[in-house]
């Protein structure tokens, strides 16, 4: 694997936690720690996009964003990466057609937030996306009821994993997706750029 790029091997279960992380918080770590406990993953790997395309903003930095994301994110089997960006990528669907070429054998699962899925038929090919990787969706607050009544989740209710078995999620079949409910935390990037705490 090139110089910069996350370590995987054949037959590992990766996450994928794609967004601009502008900046990242202790939700995103709640997540990510539920999202290796109850998906059975491997590893995580925080993608820190380049920018939304579905943002009118920009995003802070690519570089400042990175320093911000691992500072916060402490976990041997979690890897801040900016493969994206290194890769000419904006995304996401391009994003997982690019790492299953690059990490043959290796078994990604997309994540993503209640809030999300409620909105992924916004998303560039989306549902490409949902037909090509596994999807872990943690409820978030306040979102529960729109992801569930989603376009995404009426199109593939028929795929949808009972919460027990989303400890192996990882190894089915796309598509396939699971949702399950987490302890809440109201963290939230939009709220500490509008408090000031993200200069």
């Amino acid at each position: 694997m090139r110089e910069g790029f996350p370590y995987a091997v054949p037959g590992m279960v990766v996450g994928l936690l794609g967004g601009s992380f502008d900046p990242a918080h202790g939700g995103h770590v709640h997540i990510t720690r539920e999202a290796l406990r109850r998906f059975g993953l491997d590893r995580v790997w925080w993608l820190v996009s380049p920018g939304n395309p579905l943002k009118a903003r920009g995003p802070a930095a690519l570089p400042k964003r990175m320093v911000r994301a691992r500072a916060v994110m402490q976990h041997p089997r979690v890897i801040v990466t900016d493969i994206e960006a290194r890769l000419g990528l904006r995304y996401t669907a391009q994003t997982i057609r690019a790492l299953r070429r690059h990490y043959p054998g290796v078994r990604f699962v997309w994540l993503m937030g209640a809030d999300n899925l409620a909105q992924v038929h916004r998303w560039e090919d989306w549902r490409s996306i949902l037909d090509t990787v596994p999807v872990g969706v943690l409820a978030r607050p306040g979102d529960r009821i729109a992801a569930r009544t989603s376009r995404a989740a009426k199109i593939y209710r028929q795929h949808k994993v009972p919460a027990p078995a989303a400890h192996r999620l990882g190894w089915m079949q796309a598509p396939a997706w699971a949702f399950v409910n987490v302890p809440m935390n109201a963290a939230s990037s939009t709220a500490i750029r509008a408090g000031g705490g993200w200069d």
